[in-house]
């Protein structure tokens, strides 16, 4: 029998960057970071650390976890091998899942000894998406409408978390900006899931777009994003002007509104763009909440 190669270091630590997404790690972090700066106006330790889980550990896990039982689908998907996720070796499966469990633990331990019970019940919420997301035995992304919404927490659960570990003050304004938040999350994820079709129903594994077809969902994400935009009308100034950022999302997404699950895997190009355009929409928020900052000081 011939003994199983052994994978370098250097082999493992690429796989393991590749699989944690580093294109997508600043759509966790930012929005942790931005809602606890601008609940405590400072910088401190459990800022820091909080930051710093939501940049790595936390999306190790979420994209891992997925790559690891995405796997037989994976092999399948083409566009799979770069910005949009590993194909992981199968001897890579269970050292990503160790080290995305012990990686994210230290930083857990020192989020529940600063937070309260009401923080931990939302850290504890956000971890059990990201976990049962992709693993058995509820695998909601194989949860057509609920593969979308728990994608959508993935990222609004930061700022949710550090609204609540800073004790923060909700208004119904606030609770519009998750909303609007939360609508664009469902419509990435929607759109995401177009492109994989065929790779998804050749591996059996069900999603909005298998079940609904990729025009119909095509269609959905333009709904939500441009409910998104609505949304943030209803804000406190500067904040109508971040309904603009919807339009780069939908002028990405409307030439594929015909799309057919034939063609589904065009919506490829659509995507990578997608991956742009979420830099430049952070670079405006980001000059919003610095306005929003300096008229609330």
């Amino acid at each position: 029998m011939t003994a199983p190669v052994r994978m370098s270091t250097a082999t493992v630590i690429n796989q393991l960057f590749v699989s944690s997404r580093p294109v997508s790690w600043i759509n966790t972090a930012y929005p942790f970071a931005a809602a606890y700066l601008l609940t405590t106006r400072e910088i401190d330790l459990t800022f820091i650390v909080g930051t710093l889980f939501f940049l790595v550990p936390y999306n190790l896990a979420m994209y891992g976890i997925n790559d690891v039982f995405d796997y037989e689908s994976d092999l399948r998907n083409p566009r799979k091998g770069g910005a949009h996720g590993a194909v992981l070796d199968t001897r890579m499966h269970s050292i990503t899942l160790w080290t995305a469990g012990l990686l994210c633990a230290p930083f857990l331990i020192y989020l529940v000894w600063a937070g309260s019970p009401a923080s931990w019940l939302v850290l504890a919420a956000s971890m059990f998406f990201v976990v049962f997301y992709s693993a058995p035995p509820l695998r909601l992304k194989e949860r057509p409408f609920a593969d979308s919404v728990t994608s959508s927490i993935h990222f609004f659960s930061p700022a949710v978390y550090a609204l609540v570990l800073t004790g923060a003050t909700w208004t119904w304004q606030l609770t519009v900006i998750i909303a609007a938040f939360g609508l664009w999350g469902v419509a990435s994820h929607a759109f995401g899931a177009v492109q994989d079709v065929m790779a998804d129903r050749e591996a059996d594994i069900a999603s909005i777009a298998t079940a609904r077809g990729a025009r119909w969902t095509v269609r959905f994400a333009l709904a939500c994003y441009a409910g998104a935009g609505i949304l943030m009308l209803a804000t406190s100034w500067p904040g109508p002007l971040a309904a603009l950022v919807a339009l780069p999302y939908l002028a990405a997404v409307w030439p594929y509104r015909d799309i057919t699950d034939a063609t589904a895997h065009s919506a490829t190009r659509g995507w990578g763009r997608f991956l742009w355009i979420n830099q430049f929409a952070g670079f405006i928020v980001t000059l919003l909440l610095i306005w929003y900052w300096m008229l609330t000081a």
